[in-house]
């Protein structure tokens, strides 16, 4: 299922005024341990984790924007109200860092995502002015197979005319096939399109 909303619309969700960098983690042993619920986001270097995060939390610039992709190596917990962890993954499909370096990322992601018990879904982040790639595919497939939920956000649609926004939804879903519980929605930070919606399924996802 594809959502839309509105530009300049007036969300609804949780207003944030709170919102503190518990932590840079790159084992299991750093994980914060107040027990909240956690969101992770995931996509690929330079896809948009950062913007979206800002946009969620009402901030500017809190979250790390980064020009040089493959620049955050961490899991990154962001304490939302002390109601919720939003977690920056690390992007993948970054070529310009060694082999080992992406191996000792991937387990540090493989670990995090397939062990945390808090983890009540997985925010997966595509650049929409593209096909998906094969690692996007592969992402999505991984998290359906440990049945972790997935919001599939269509990132920077503010670079395609909304009469295209049909087609793109069409193009990602011959790609990437979505469970009937899954969504898909077209996301743009600087034209506040589709926060809302992230939001909503977000507090559906800590709250049920």
């Amino acid at each position: 299922m594809v959502e839309f909303s509105s530009v300049g619309k007036e969300s609804k969700r949780m207003k944030v005024h709170n919102v503190n960098l518990k932590i840079s983690a790159v084992r299991p042993e750093q994980y914060p341990d107040e027990g909240y619920p956690e969101v992770a986001l995931v996509g690929r270097s330079n896809v948009g984790k950062s913007s979206l995060i800002n946009r969620l939390i009402n901030r500017k610039s809190y979250a790390r924007t980064s020009s040089q992709p493959g620049k955050t190596q961490t899991l990154n917990f962001y304490d939302v109200e002390s109601m919720l962890y939003l977690v920056d993954v690390p992007g993948y499909g970054y070529a310009k860092v060694s082999k080992a370096e992406r191996e000792k990322w991937g387990r540090m992601i493989e670990t995090y995502l397939v062990q945390r018990e808090p983890l009540r879904g997985v925010v997966s982040l595509i650049d929409g002015r593209h096909e998906p790639t094969e690692l996007d595919v592969q992402m999505v497939e991984f998290l359906q197979y440990y049945n972790l939920p997935v919001l599939l956000v269509a990132t920077k649609i503010d670079k395609i005319p909304r009469s295209k926004w049909n087609k793109v939804e069409k193009d990602i879903k011959k790609k990437i096939k979505l469970n009937d519980e899954d969504k898909l929605v077209l996301f743009s930070a600087t034209q506040k399109i589709g926060d809302d919606i992230v939001w909503d399924w977000i507090e559906e996802k800590i709250n049920g």
